[in-house]
């Protein structure tokens, strides 16, 4: 049959790679002692000579000393496993092509082969040289009866003593459900699995691969100061929690609960690219904050108190219009840190200078009326709160024995002076009034967190009127504080109304600043962190230790974890940890990771579906002839009109995808690698809540479509909804303020005085001051900037992901539906009619606009949560 091809021939092959230190071409690396070509120096080092042509000289390094087996998928040895065929290795640097991208080398590579070797299914690798390479594929051409095969591999190759003298094994880019799975790789499919499963013992090293689980144990550091303990979340009914990759770190000696800090986290090699990527120039510059901008700002204001207050709104608008002087010796410190230059312009004089944020691009004032205090619930970065107000007074759910009476204090009569005379009755009939309630997320730590040394906070009710040109009205705030003689004795609550004129309107701007600390710090440690990184981590983990690169839902699943590993423990090295850049920003303080895990008690699984979401907020009704099943309460909710047509996009694309797999609920249940991944996700990486019944027992193709839709779009579009607005809207630390510092001052005190005669003033002194704010404003900048690299929704990093043409073809299909969402983003964007997609401010609302390009930009979806 196989005709000219039955005696042994060469296939001829192509291997791309990278070099360990890819940003510095010139480093000379060196191969490890034993190896097949003895120590060499110089791997992967290039010699530019004076005409500027680069002489390679790794060619005669890597020829001895990576190494290459075929493995067949249709013939087996006398074991009946796959062939393994002869060791053959690199040979001559191939011309860098355009395609390969920075960075990228690429090697010839000859195989020997004849007919009775049948078709490669998988390759080996070794790698005898000192230094890791990354592997970014090999490519076999006429293939006999076959022609191409495409080996997708992206990951870190060590040397072989690491893996125990084991060859590393890749699959070539065939997809097969494990009841499917040619014979001959059966054996190498579980094995790769195991590796990656690991025994659950020890500590990890940087070379491995095992993905395990661990509760959040490593955010205190208790042996450095007793005020640095913090609690254990998960594991535990007081603080469940998410889990988190394990790293087998020992225990602090004061805890023994406790892992000790590390100033180099373990991941999985493969999680952690090690700045061959732009996106790593960003998390290395959040590192970098904490390490180096923090304690020089901290010197300055330790020796200079007055340095840390605004005195003026102008004074706060210099930070990007004209720049803050800070002492010389703070920019030697961070300029040579490269990504602070993206933050900061400096005009070399002690400057620092951040971008302008978008929210006062065009008006410097519009971020103070009601009108924008509203929209930017519906349209801002935390869109996803609000809900219908059904009674009023609203409710409380806190316990009364543990907190006493904690009802609301707002009235009819309080509501219906701003309603143009319409009753409240009618307006709760009418689907008309809606709340921002964080009174019960924030009353049961606020005695604790107003017994902390700056804070001065109350737990807020907002209740708004939906207004006849479709855009919201706030009409009363209330802000509550625990009884001063205990918690248990209910709360003390006041009501400020509207106001434009006098010191009422000023009591009014306060009673909005008290409402958007709350927001600011809820949305920071509920909307963004807990709702998108740390419930996504147990999924990533999961997914890699029980689904095969060859199963078609890790292919479906895996551009969606990209990086998340890695940005998640950044976090609890410099962000969430104790004492971290969260505790010292934001409201909660040291409260604020222990607040998260009381809200995880009440996470839903299924209603991270945005349809779900909507309707169980009050903010949809099902209806069959709407689009999208839904007919929304406000029709002119940016967030939720653009975003159902993301999740429509999203689910059709699954539904086309499981579809090719799974034509019956029986394939589901059958499919051992699936069941295997999904049990592990819920009762392991979300075991604190494995009892919930709410849980899709993945007993049929809806169970599955559903699930997958929900991680995808958890980690696109809601963590892009949640995150690349921080700056835009949150870089004018006036709009959108994370520390409350002053209660409403009193009649007849010197605050009440000081707020009568200078406003402005006031204000300031009760939000987040300069220190706080200069570290707020690095972060968020950081956080919403895209990289150069950044992969978007409906985009993959190679074409050569599956070789399932049908496949391919519902991917570009969903690639093309989300352009032209962009087109009917734009358009509504443009409607003047539609006053919530803009606003007072005039910042058309585009975080759902799948694309983007490099920078801050206020736009973009990417795959996933990778900043």
């Amino acid at each position: 049959m196989l005709g000219l091809f039955d005696k042994s021939h060469k296939i001829k092959g192509t291997v791309v790679l990278m070099p360990k230190n890819v940003l510095d071409v010139n480093e000379l690396n060196s191969v490890r002692s034993g190896g097949v070509g003895g120590v060499v120096s110089g791997l992967f080092g290039a010699v530019a000579d004076v005409t500027g042509q680069v002489v390679d000289t790794a060619t005669a390094i890597l020829s001895r000393n990576v190494s290459f087996k075929l493995i067949s998928a249709t013939s087996t040895d006398a074991k009946g496993n796959g062939k393994v065929g002869k060791e053959t290795y690199l040979e001559k640097h191939l011309p860098t092509l355009p395609t390969l991208g920075d960075r990228r080398d690429a090697y010839g590579i000859h195989f020997e082969w004849d007919a009775n070797f049948g078709i490669p299914g998988a390759i080996y690798i070794r790698n005898y040289t000192y230094d890791e390479f990354f592997l970014v594929s090999v490519t076999l051409e006429d293939i006999p009866n076959q022609g191409t095969i495409h080996f997708v591999c992206n990951s870190w190759v060590y040397n072989f003593k690491d893996y125990d003298k084991k060859d590393r094994i890749f699959f070539a880019n065939k997809t097969y459900l494990p009841s499917a799975t040619p014979g001959p790789l059966v054996k190498y499919r579980e094995e790769e699995l195991e590796i990656l499963r690991g025994n659950g013992t020890g500590e990890r090293k940087e070379h491995e691969r095992i993905y395990d689980y661990d509760v959040y144990n490593d955010l205190g550091n208790p042996d450095k100061d007793v005020k640095l303990a913090r609690p254990v979340l998960g594991g535990s009914s007081t603080y469940p929690y998410p889990r988190r990759v394990r790293t087998g770190r020992k225990a602090t000696k004061k805890d023994p609960k406790s892992e000790r800090p590390a100033s180099e986290l373990y991941m999985p090699r493969d999680e952690k690219f090690g700045h061959l990527k732009s996106s790593d120039f960003l998390t290395y510059g959040i590192k970098s904050l904490s390490q180096t901008l923090l304690p020089s700002l901290e010197n300055i204001f330790d020796s200079d108190l007055t340095w840390n207050e605004f005195d003026s709104f102008e004074e706060v608008r210099d930070l990007y219009e004209g720049g803050i002087k800070v002492p010389t010796d703070v920019l030697s410190d961070i300029s040579p840190i490269p990504v602070f230059k993206e933050i900061f312009r400096s005009d070399g004089e002690s400057v620092l200078q951040f971008p302008p944020p978008h929210v006062v691009q065009v008006s410097k004032s519009a971020w103070m009326t009601d009108d924008e205090f509203a929209r930017e619930m519906i349209a801002g970065v935390n869109p996803n709160v609000i809900r219908l107000l059904k009674e009023v007074p609203p409710q409380s759910k806190l316990d009364p024995t543990l907190y006493g009476d904690q009802s609301s204090t707002i009235s009819k009569e309080h509501l219906e002076i701003n309603m143009g005379g319409v009753t409240v009755e009618e307006a709760l009939n009418g689907q008309r009034l809606f709340i921002l309630d964080y009174h019960d997320a924030f009353m049961p730590y606020l005695t604790r967190i107003n017994a902390l040394p700056t804070a001065k906070a109350y737990a807020t009710r907002t209740i708004l009127f939906l207004k006849d040109d479709g855009t919201l009205k706030p009409l009363a705030i209330e802000l509550s504080k625990p009884h001063p003689s205990g918690d248990n004795l209910g709360a003390e609550s006041k009501v400020v109304l509207p106001a434009d004129q006098g010191v009422e309107s000023t009591i009014w701007l306060l009673a909005k600043a008290h409402v958007i600390v709350n927001d600011s710090g809820y949305h920071q440690l509920m909307s963004h962190w807990l709702n998108t990184h740390a419930v996504m981590e147990p999924f990533a983990i999961a997914t890699n230790r029980h689904l095969s690169v060859l199963h078609p839902i890790y292919k479906l699943l895996y551009p969606h974890y990209k990086d998340t590993i890695n940005i998640n423990g950044l976090a609890r090295q410099s962000l969430i940890n104790a004492g971290g850049i969260i505790e010292q920003t934001f409201l909660p303080g040291k409260y604020s990771i222990e607040m998260s895990s009381v809200v995880y008690k009440n996470w839903v699984f299924t209603d991270q579906a945005l349809p779900a979401d909507l309707v169980k907020r009050g903010l949809a009704i099902e209806d069959p002839s709407a689009p999208h099943g839904l007919r929304l309460v406000i029709e002119d909710y940016p967030y939720a009109v653009d975003g159902l047509e993301i999740w429509d996009a999203i689910k059709t694309w699954v539904h086309e995808y499981v579809s090719l797999y799974y034509p019956t609920d029986a394939a589901v249940q059958q499919d051992t690698e699936l069941q295997a991944w999904w049990k592990e996700a819920v009762e392991k990486g979300h075991g604190d809540l494995k009892e919930k019944p709410w849980w899709p027992k993945m007993q049929t193709t809806e169970d599955l479509i559903q699930s997958c839709s929900i991680i995808v779009w958890t980690a696109s579009a809601l963590h892009a909804a949640v995150n690349f607005g921080q700056y835009p809207y949150g870089g004018l630390i006036l709009n959108r303020p994370t520390l409350a510092r002053r209660f409403i001052p009193a009649e007849g005190t010197p605050e009440y005085d000081e707020m009568v005669k200078n406003p402005q003033k006031a204000y300031l002194r009760t939000i987040t001051p300069k220190f706080e704010t200069l570290i707020d404003l690095s972060v968020i900048e950081i956080l919403s900037r895209h990289a150069s690299d950044e992969i978007y929704l409906g985009e993959r990093e190679t074409p050569n992901w599956t070789t399932d043409k049908k496949a391919l073809e519902a991917f570009k299909r969903f690639g093309s539906k989300l352009t032209g969402i962009e087109g009917k983003i734009n358009a509504r964007n443009s409607d003047p009619s539609l006053r919530n997609r803009t606003g007072p401010v005039q910042l058309p609302y585009t975080l759902l606009h799948r694309s983007s390009e490099e920078g801050l930009t206020f736009k973009g979806i990417p795959n996933s949560i990778s900043i």
